[in-house]
């Protein structure tokens, strides 16, 4: 196929748009792939069209090889599935929701678990029917409070999601190592460079997670990995190593002191230090206590919860929600601290959230027998050698503090070093959460019902295109691996001459009738104009016909390594077809 920059629909860009925040964003705009029509909103041009297609087909083609079979759900689904699991309340504000002309509540779809296992549910209904896998490529819809990096993040996006049906664990597990196997073979084939890190299962559900994330400096998720293991994980599943417990009975009795002026760690560790206590404090010796409220779904009132951690650490608000999805989360106010006079603020101890029923986690450091200096619920007071087991009680543990580089690894091998990636798969163990909700059952070959499992495997289609684009460019433009460029040759004619154009057209035509894809720039602008769009569109290789035709060769440029070489042009067809099916 030859396409024509004279006729192509094609605006490139010298200038970025001003709300680009990541270089992919930048460069699908620039080199007119997507355009902007609302906040988390694009249009997809030609040229984006075909590489979101090529990527497509990739995630086909694997798909169709391991045995799923492809079906296509609508966008628009009714309330009644998404009430019966919970989730038309669970997603709060981040679905859109609509009423139709007679009043009935419709949802555009985020994700389909619940029409999977209801279609599955309506069709098959022996145990010889199953295990069976079905995918589908279809629009989704979520309404993120704050749309960003182009395509990245934005309010619809095109997800391949596929959902595994077995009749037991053991095949579950099955299915999940296939869905494995067959997104590392995807994102092998899209020249990725990612990692496969332990993750939450989140909104979703299930039990056994993992995501894969594409490195990438811009990326809005931070994973961790060990120096000296292949553990890696998003840092919202990182489970910290709790050390041992301690005994209680040899520990000094708690004392309060008068601490005047430290409502922050770093006074408080000051003011101890000076106080000649016979010993040395630092912010880990510290209990900081946070205060938050929390919201259930459905629930109009909110409820305290106090979460307990070394004062060394800060809350992660990320793996604080993750362990608390899907409530809402928010951090008391000036108003809140005003309603529940006990709070005294910067002085709060496990003494009155235990008097006046407050819900009390602690971070998993925070183990019995360990002694601690934490607020004596009274201004200006703190309480020496509080003992946890002891002087006060948790309520459980939270995997709220974060996460540093240099933490020990949750395998005991090595220490957590950090990274960013983008996710580009997703893949859950579902069990048997939408299976009950639906009463999803196979008869067995004793006529009894078996209760089928579940996996959920997601693959986000659009958002790949700005992942590449992201791992996949330099300062002059895009560089599309092959498997989803555009086009395979981008043939630029750099010159007037009329012998130069024909040697052009021939060329491009012979290429076409060997099954190469061609961009052909026979726009009559500068040679100049020509070769910054052809790196600016980012096709794997540069062909230029121009001065050289005169002595028999075209410049080949392969625009990864910017290595070029004339080749004559009687051996260039043969030299082009050897590149691409290479």
């Amino acid at each position: 196929m030859i396409t024509r920059m004279s006729s192509l629909f094609l605006r490139t860009l010298r200038e970025d748009p001003a709300d680009a925040e990541v270089p992919s964003h930048r460069l699908l705009v620039r080199a007119g792939y997507v355009r902007r029509v609302a906040p988390g909103g694009f249009s997809w041009l030609p040229l984006g069209l075909r590489v979101l297609r090529n990527v497509e087909r990739v995630v086909r083609e694997e798909m169709d090889a391991m045995g799923a079979q492809e079906i296509q759900f609508p966008a628009l689904l009714p309330r009644e599935p998404y009430e019966v699991t919970g989730r038309w309340t669970e997603y709060g504000p981040n679905i859109f929701r609509l009423k139709d002309r007679k009043g009935a509540d419709y949802l555009l779809g985020p994700t389909h678990e619940e029409l999977f296992a209801l279609t599955v549910k309506g069709e098959y209904s022996s145990y010889k029917d199953f295990p069976v896998t079905l995918y589908q490529v279809q629009t989704k819809y979520r309404d993120e409070a704050r749309p960003r990096a182009g395509i990245l993040r934005g309010r619809e996006f095109l997800m391949k999601d596929s959902y595994s049906f077995d009749l037991d664990d053991e095949g579950l597990a099955r299915s999940y190592a296939a869905h494995r196997d067959t997104y590392i073979r995807i994102f092998d084939r899209l020249g990725l460079k990612y990692v496969i890190v332990s993750a939450m299962s989140g909104a979703m559900g299930g039990s056994a997670s993992e995501e894969f994330l594409a490195e990438a400096e811009h990326g809005e998720d931070t994973f961790v990995r060990s120096t000296d293991s292949d553990y890696a994980a998003n840092v919202e599943a990182v489970i910290t190593p709790a050390p041992p417990a301690q005994s209680t009975s040899d520990k000094p009795d708690a004392q309060v002191h008068h601490t005047p002026g430290t409502p922050t760690i770093a006074g408080l560790v000051d003011f101890l230090n000076t106080a000649r206590l016979g010993r040395t404090f630092t912010a880990a010796d510290t209990l900081k206590n946070v205060l938050l409220k929390v919201r259930q779904p459905g629930a109009k009132d909110t409820t305290l919860l106090a979460v307990g951690l070394p004062g060394d650490r800060e809350v992660d608000l990320k793996r604080l929600e993750a362990a608390l999805e899907p409530a809402e989360v928010a951090l008391l106010e000036e108003a809140d601290f005003a309603a529940n006079s006990f709070l005294v603020k910067g002085y709060i101890g496990p003494g009155a959230l235990a008097a006046n029923g407050v819900r009390y986690l602690v971070d998993p450091r925070v183990v019995t027998g360990s002694a601690w200096v934490t607020g004596a619920d009274k201004a200006d007071h703190h309480v020496v050698d509080l003992v946890c087991g002891r002087d006060f009680t948790p309520d459980g543990t939270i995997e709220a503090a974060e996460v540093r580089e240099g933490d020990a690894s949750p395998d005991g091998n090595g220490t957590l070093v950090a990274a960013r990636g983008i996710e580009i798969g997703h893949i859950f163990q579902l069990g048997r959460k939408y299976a009950d909700a639906f009463g999803l059952d196979a008869l067995g070959p004793d006529s009894k019902p078996i209760r089928i499992t579940m996996g959920s495997y997601g693959v986000g289609v659009s958002r790949l295109v700005a992942v590449i684009a992201e791992q996949s460019n330099d300062a002059r433009g895009l560089i599309w691996p092959r498997a989803v460029a555009p086009a395979d040759v981008h043939l630029v004619i750099a010159g007037k001459d009329d012998t130069v154009r024909a040697g052009a057209e021939r060329l491009a035509a012979e290429l076409d009738a060997a099954g190469v894809q061609v961009i052909l720039d026979d726009r009559t602008v500068s040679p100049g104009v020509k070769f910054a769009d052809a790196e600016l569109v980012g096709v794997p290789t540069i062909v230029v016909v121009g001065r050289g035709l005169a002595n028999g060769v075209v410049e080949v440029k392969d625009r990864a390594s910017g290595e070029r070489a004339d080749v004559p042009v009687d051996e260039v067809v043969a030299h082009l077809v050897g590149l691409v099916n290479s």
